[in-house]
């Protein structure tokens, strides 16, 4: 990699540290620290307040204490220990050379890694540059792939502004603002050449060259290379490409993806990295196989049509959009006015280029469609739940004419979750005890999880009490900020003190606030719903979380709906809405639900993973059988759940009114006769032996199936290097009590 030999931004912020909390720096600017059981106290014990100030950012914590704190913790022998402990792990987590690539596919080497293209990551909450579950995907898909040692490499784009902030005001309505993210005082890296100038690369866009910058971040051994176009030298519209994530017009969207997929390709090369395999996350950045058509044009002489062969070889593809409107698409007209000066570079007619993305081909009309580009230009393309395979092959049946649908080229892999990033610490220290200090190495093992019988009731009991308890301290804490920000009255303000409460049951709800998702499911029938929360000697109580995207009113409706019915003198105390959904409240809300609520239109959900992540720390889910659910759920031999709930079971109809009335009620006869009666049957001493028999089953089950190590597992013997005969197979049958 052609980049300067001066001194990395580690070392320069190492030389502002005392001696003995130098590694401190190395730590700071490598992601790896935020998946290790330190992760709670290594950088917050500086300074409490202002890590919660600066947003868990490491590196601006390191920056802000002061140099008289920064000297206590220097002679604190425990702390001196810990940073001792972490970084001898570190150091040979880096250096390790036998991985289990290194064993199963040597074949992908350091030289030519797999290049990962990502319109979002999702890392840490101290680099937001994602929005929701794709770039969650991504981040933990990169965090893997690092534990694995799969040679890969990620690219995406440095958003100045990342996707919008939301508050509510005083009528329930989200309102959206945004803030500039400080790129000199994150974990991340601009990175220059010998002559300590940034690497530049150039792209068109409409006839103006545009100028990108690189930067650098570190997750595990796994780089992650985001492109910058806010530079003096570009344009003042041009500096905003990479403002927002998925904010703008069909301009801005287009010219982003330009970004991404041509000057990804651009950046990979000016950087010296030769992928053996472009893998595009979604068809944002289906422009990068043109792109690397052009290179190869350029190296070998040939044609667009003799090299189309070898890019395809090179390329693979996974959708997660289960509906023909979710895919990207854009007008004749649009291309015209981004690629007339790009196509002849590929010695393409208008017609031939147009086509590439199209349909139905000979239509003028016909828009270019970002997913058929990349089905036409991949040697691979999967889906990701064996449902969503299923939706879409039977979605893109017209680009295969002469194939039915069972043979479409669309397989599947089902999505996973890091499990070390999303499981609280005090329950891995829990699974460290009875499964083996080594377990987080052996998650895909179902014998790893047989184990999880052995740990007592009482002692998972009282670690997942711990673990709700603080899950309702930051509730109130952040419920409490809000209406002070709102300028509520003082006794409104108050009342958060004691909002919700540790012994009742909890269920969670946290997701992308789009209609099809139904947040607002549960107050289709609003009287029964409040007599179900509002039960005295039962109650119920539930945690929602989540943004509506800028443009979607109806979402916002939703939120503004659930924020009346929290309002309700019934069940105020036991309804929340925390603002600002991130990966810190996703974190706090996985580890600390009883349930969590999944209630999409089937089978609008691809996958999803966030359910996934409640496992890992004994949730239980209740949730349509959709996406991911429909291969994790487990039934008895009566159809009662073994490992969590199914809504509605199979029903589904395409009148949606139907469909809801038919998920409500199972909804509302789930929780009356199955949920609250389990959960509150307990001993004298409040344990709820059978609730925690089924905390177990879902425990047991759901991880050695639903990790992203068998999903990089599944993705190197299926997809990235298909001939090799792996010892670490995919695991895809369910794995039985």
């Amino acid at each position: 990699m052609n980049i300067s030999s001066g001194m990395t931004a580690a070392q320069v912020l190492g030389q502002k540290l005392p001696f003995p909390l130098k590694r401190l720096a190395d730590l700071a600017y490598n992601y790896w620290w935020s998946w290790t059981s330190d992760r709670i106290t290594l950088f917050q014990t500086i300074d409490p307040q202002e890590w919660e100030r600066c947003g868990h950012n490491p590196v601006a914590i390191l920056e802000a204490a002061s140099y008289e704190r920064l000297t206590q913790l220097a002679e604190d022998p425990f702390y001196l220990k810990q940073i001792a402990a972490l970084s001898k792990e570190f150091d040979e987590y880096i250096t390790r050379q036998d991985t289990w690539v290194s064993r199963v596919a040597p074949q992908i080497s350091r030289e030519n890694p797999i290049a990962y293209f990502c319109a979002e990551f999702g890392i840490h909450e101290s680099l937001p540059v994602y929005s929701g579950g794709l770039g969650i995907l991504a981040g933990d898909h990169l965090k893997s792939a690092s534990d694995l040692g799969v040679p890969m490499v990620g690219v995406g784009l440095l958003y100045r502004q990342g996707y919008f902030r939301q508050r509510l005001n005083r009528n329930g309505w989200q309102e959206d603002y945004y803030v500039d993210n400080p790129f000199h005082r994150m974990p991340l890296e601009l990175i220059r050449n010998q002559q300590g100038e940034p690497i530049v690369i150039d792209v068109d866009i409409r006839h103006r060259q545009v100028k990108l910058q690189i930067w650098r971040v570190q997750v595990g051994r796994v780089n992650l290379f985001l492109l910058d176009s806010d530079r003096h030298d570009n344009d003042p519209i041009d500096r905003w490409l990479t403002g927002h994530l998925y904010g703008g017009n069909q301009e801005t969207r287009i010219a982003q993806e330009v970004v991404l997929g041509i000057g990804g390709v651009k950046a990979l090369t000016a950087l010296g990295i030769q992928p053996s395999v472009h893998h595009l996350n979604e068809g944002h950045a289906a422009f990068c196989t043109l792109e690397f058509a052009r290179q190869e044009m350029e190296r070998t002489g040939k044609s667009f049509y003799d090299v189309e062969a070898d890019v395809r070889s090179r390329c693979v593809f996974t959708t997660h959009t289960p509906v023909p409107a979710g895919h990207d698409v854009f007008s004749p007209d649009l291309i015209d006015s981004f690629f007339a000066q790009y196509w002849p570079k590929l010695r393409l007619s208008r017609e031939q280029f147009l086509a590439l993305g199209a349909r139905r081909l000979g239509d003028p009309w016909e828009p270019f469609g970002m997913t058929v580009l990349a089905l036409r230009m991949c040697r691979a393309a999967n889906g990701v739940s064996e449902l969503h395979g299923h939706v879409s092959r039977k979605m893109w049946t017209i680009l295969y004419p002469d194939r039915s649908e069972d043979k479409v080229p669309i397989g599947y892999i089902t999505n996973g979750v890091h499990a070390p990033t999303w499981t609280a610490p005090l329950l891995a220290e829990l699974y460290s005890q009875y499964l083996g200090a080594d377990w987080k190495t052996r998650v895909i093992d179902p014998k790893t999880w047989e184990k999880i019988d052995d740990i007592p009731n009482e002692e998972l009991w009282w670690r997942h009490r711990v673990l709700k308890e603080r899950l309702i301290a930051y509730t109130r804490y952040r419920i409490q900020k809000a209406r002070e920000q709102r300028g509520e009255d003082y006794d409104k303000i108050q009342a958060a003190a004691t909002l919700l409460d540790p012994n009742v049951l909890t269920i969670g709800f946290a997701r992308r606030f789009s209609p099809y998702k139904r947040g607002h499911l549960l107050l289709r029938d609003a009287q029964r719903a409040i007599r179900i929360f509002g039960n005295a000697q039962r109650p119920v109580q539930i945690i929602f979380a989540g943004k509506a995207h800028p443009a979607d009113e109806e979402g916002k409706r939703i939120i503004q709906r659930l924020m009346e019915w929290c309002r309700d003198s019934a069940i105020q105390h036991r309804v929340a809405f925390i603002e600002d959904y991130d990966i810190y409240v996703g974190q706090k809300l996985v580890q600390g639900v009883d349930v969590w609520l999944n209630n999409p239109r089937r089978p609008l959900e691809a996958s999803g993973t966030s359910g996934q992540k409640v496992c890992f720390n004994g949730g239980i889910n209740c949730s349509v059988l959709d996406g991911w659910w429909c291969e994790g759920y487990i039934a008895d031999a009566n159809g009662k759940g073994i490992n969590g709930w199914a809504i509605g079971e199979d029903a589904h109809t395409s009148d949606q009114d139907l469909q809801d009335s038919i998920d409500s009620e199972s909804l509302y006869k789930l929780l009356e006769e199955e949920i609250v009666p389990l959960y509150y049957d307990q001993d004298s001493n409040g344990i709820p032996h059978r609730w925690v028999q089924m905390m177990k089953a879902s425990i047991k089950t759901n991880s050695p199936l639903f990790n992203t190590d068998r999903m990089i597992a599944d993705y190197v013997s299926q997809v990235y290097v298909p001939e090799i005969a792996t010892s670490f197979q995919p695991i895809l049958a369910k794995v039985l009590l």
